[in-house]
């Protein structure tokens, strides 16, 4: 009788977050032209980073360990990351269902609140992935010529650091959508996750550019396990082991936060226009 039980349960739910995964990247695609529109801006600030680069690393050759040609990478890894991360915060519709009151009925779901929604962000970074992100990489390869893993394991080692990524990114990004129910209002909260997410996170220069102990702890903040550790495990300067614990360890303490945020909603939520 228990198995039996079971098994309905898992075909029910295994199911349910595929066809969540397909609903978040076809409701992205519907917008095609702004993704190639952020693809096309991405791109130009991609070569813009890549020639101050150049110059910096023509002038301090082999600095933060990376070859300029390494270092021409990182800058178009990094652009490819910021739709998919999305390192500029948002990609979540909880605030706004949160103001309207919608976030009731999504509390009452068949599936967890924060299940249900990384199930969608995840079909939307797939889709900004091919379709926003790997144009500035190609931009980059004509262009100046960049690094490609060389091997299946790096490639290997590299996709599940980006997957670990996403996850991290959605881990924060859902922490920041849930602070609405107490603060009421983002925005501020909003800008100050934006900073945070562009400085600590290796966006604007590598994090083995920083001095002393704030680089020390730039490297194991979660942050840098959105756009540092997966571009290292790309060009290869990571050791794989060690980097995927990292953004393990902060996937699961940010999800923590999130499942424990999620049931704290439940008890006690003002819910503007609810």
């Amino acid at each position: 009788m228990r198995n039996r039980a079971i098994t309905p349960w898992r075909c029910q739910t295994i199911p349910l977050y595929a066809r969540l995964v397909r609903y978040g990247f076809r409701k992205h695609a519907t917008y095609v032209w702004a993704a190639l529109a952020g693809a096309f801006t991405n791109s130009v600030f991609g070569i813009l980073r890549a020639y101050i680069l150049i110059a910096l690393w023509q002038a301090r050759p082999g600095l933060a360990g990376y070859d300029m040609t390494d270092a021409v990478t990182y800058c178009f890894v990094t652009q490819a990351f910021i739709g998919p991360m999305q390192l500029f915060g948002g990609g979540l519709g909880l605030p706004e269902r949160i103001r309207s009151g919608d976030i009731a009925l999504d509390l009452v779901r068949p599936a967890p609140l924060q299940a249900w929604t990384l199930a969608e962000d995840a079909g939307r970074a797939a889709y900004l992935f091919l379709v926003r992100g790997i144009p500035p990489m190609l931009v980059g390869a004509l262009v100046f010529g960049i690094h490609f893993p060389d091997g299946p394991g790096r490639w290997l080692a590299f996709l599940t650091g980006f997957t670990l990524g996403v996850v991290v990114s959605f881990g924060w990004r859902y922490l920041i959508a849930l602070s609405v129910c107490w603060l009421l209002d983002d925005r501020g909260v909003a800008v100050v996750s934006l900073v945070l997410s562009t400085f600590f996170s290796g966006m604007m220069i590598p994090l083995h550019l920083f001095p002393g102990w704030l680089g020390d702890l730039a490297a194991v903040l979660p942050w840098a396990a959105m756009v540092q550790l997966p571009t290292d495990l790309y060009l290869g300067h990571a050791p794989v082991a060690p980097a995927l614990a990292l953004q393990a360890l902060w996937a699961v303490v940010l999800l923590g936060l999130g499942t424990a945020g999620t049931r704290a909603i439940r008890h006690k939520v003002v819910i503007q226009g609810g």
